[in-house]
Parts: structure tokens; sequence; C-alpha cells
């Protein structure tokens, strides 16, 4: 039988290492902050142990677990109404807030509405917004999320 959990003491210098190597290179991840939070909370004494754990189809994107999707390095928060990219949170307008109810509403009706809306998106979590690779437009239809990065 294999063991569920393993436990591995960590110090305060191997918690200074772990915090240095993440700000000198981030992994392309979206956990990369909630690890980035847990070493710190870790380092100011808020808490004596992390316990890192895999997520859910982490392997095959996007993962949907309860608390999020995570495609390439764009993690979606909805019950949070939280976006981060590369591990560092991107301020969105509530508007920019993509969830179904949003799209439920009229404010959304006109063509030029939605094509300035996801504008706007692009600019703020594509590395390049004149090459997307987060929206996807479908030509004749409309947008669409890649889910396969």
């Amino acid at each position: 039988m294999k063991n569920k959990i393993s436990v591995i003491p960590m110090d305060s210098a191997l918690a200074q290492w772990l915090s240095d190597k993440l700000e000198q290179e981030p992994p392309k991840t979206a956990c990369a902050g909630e690890l980035m939070s847990g070493i710190h909370k870790f380092m100011t004494g808020e808490t004596a142990t992390l316990i890192l754990g895999a997520k859910s189809g982490m392997d095959s994107f996007p993962s949907t677990a309860d608390d999020g999707i995570c495609v390439g390095g764009l993690f979606i928060q909805p019950k949070n109404r939280k976006v981060l990219l590369q591990g560092a949170e991107i301020n969105l307008t509530p508007k920019e807030q993509i969830y179904r109810a949003v799209w439920e509403e009229d404010f959304l009706l006109a063509d030029s509405n939605i094509m300035a809306f996801i504008r706007k998106l692009r600019k703020k979590i594509e590395p390049n917004p004149d090459a997307p690779k987060y929206i996807l437009t479908i030509w004749g239809i409309g947008y669409k999320f890649n889910d396969k990065l």
C-alpha cells in the first residue's frame, strides 16, 4: 500500500531558498502564487505546517476543481472572483469577471460592446493581445476560451 501523506520537514533556510527561487524564476503555473503565499505565512509564523497536494485533473487542462479553472498559466477562481496569470493577480472590473450570470444580463447585447469587452479583457490576461492564446475568436460565431493549452 502506498503512503497517501508524506511529511517532509522544512526549516527557515529552506523556506527562504524556495521563496527566493520562486521570485527569481516563477514557474508557469497558477499555483505558484498559492505556494508563495504559504511559504510567506510559514516564514512569518502565521502557520507552522505546509501541506502540498496535487489537485485532481492537474495533468489534463483545464482543471475544473471546485476552486477554479487552470489553463496554462491562467487560473480563474469564479467563487472568489479572482484571476491569476503566472501566479500574479489580475485586477478585473465586475463586468470583466466572466461567469454565467454576466452573459444572462442585457448589457452585452450589441456586438460592438462584446468586441470592446473582449479586447479589454485580452489586454489584461493575454501575453500578446494581438495574438491571443486564452480567448480565441471563432469567426462568424463569437469567442471561445482555449482549453488546449
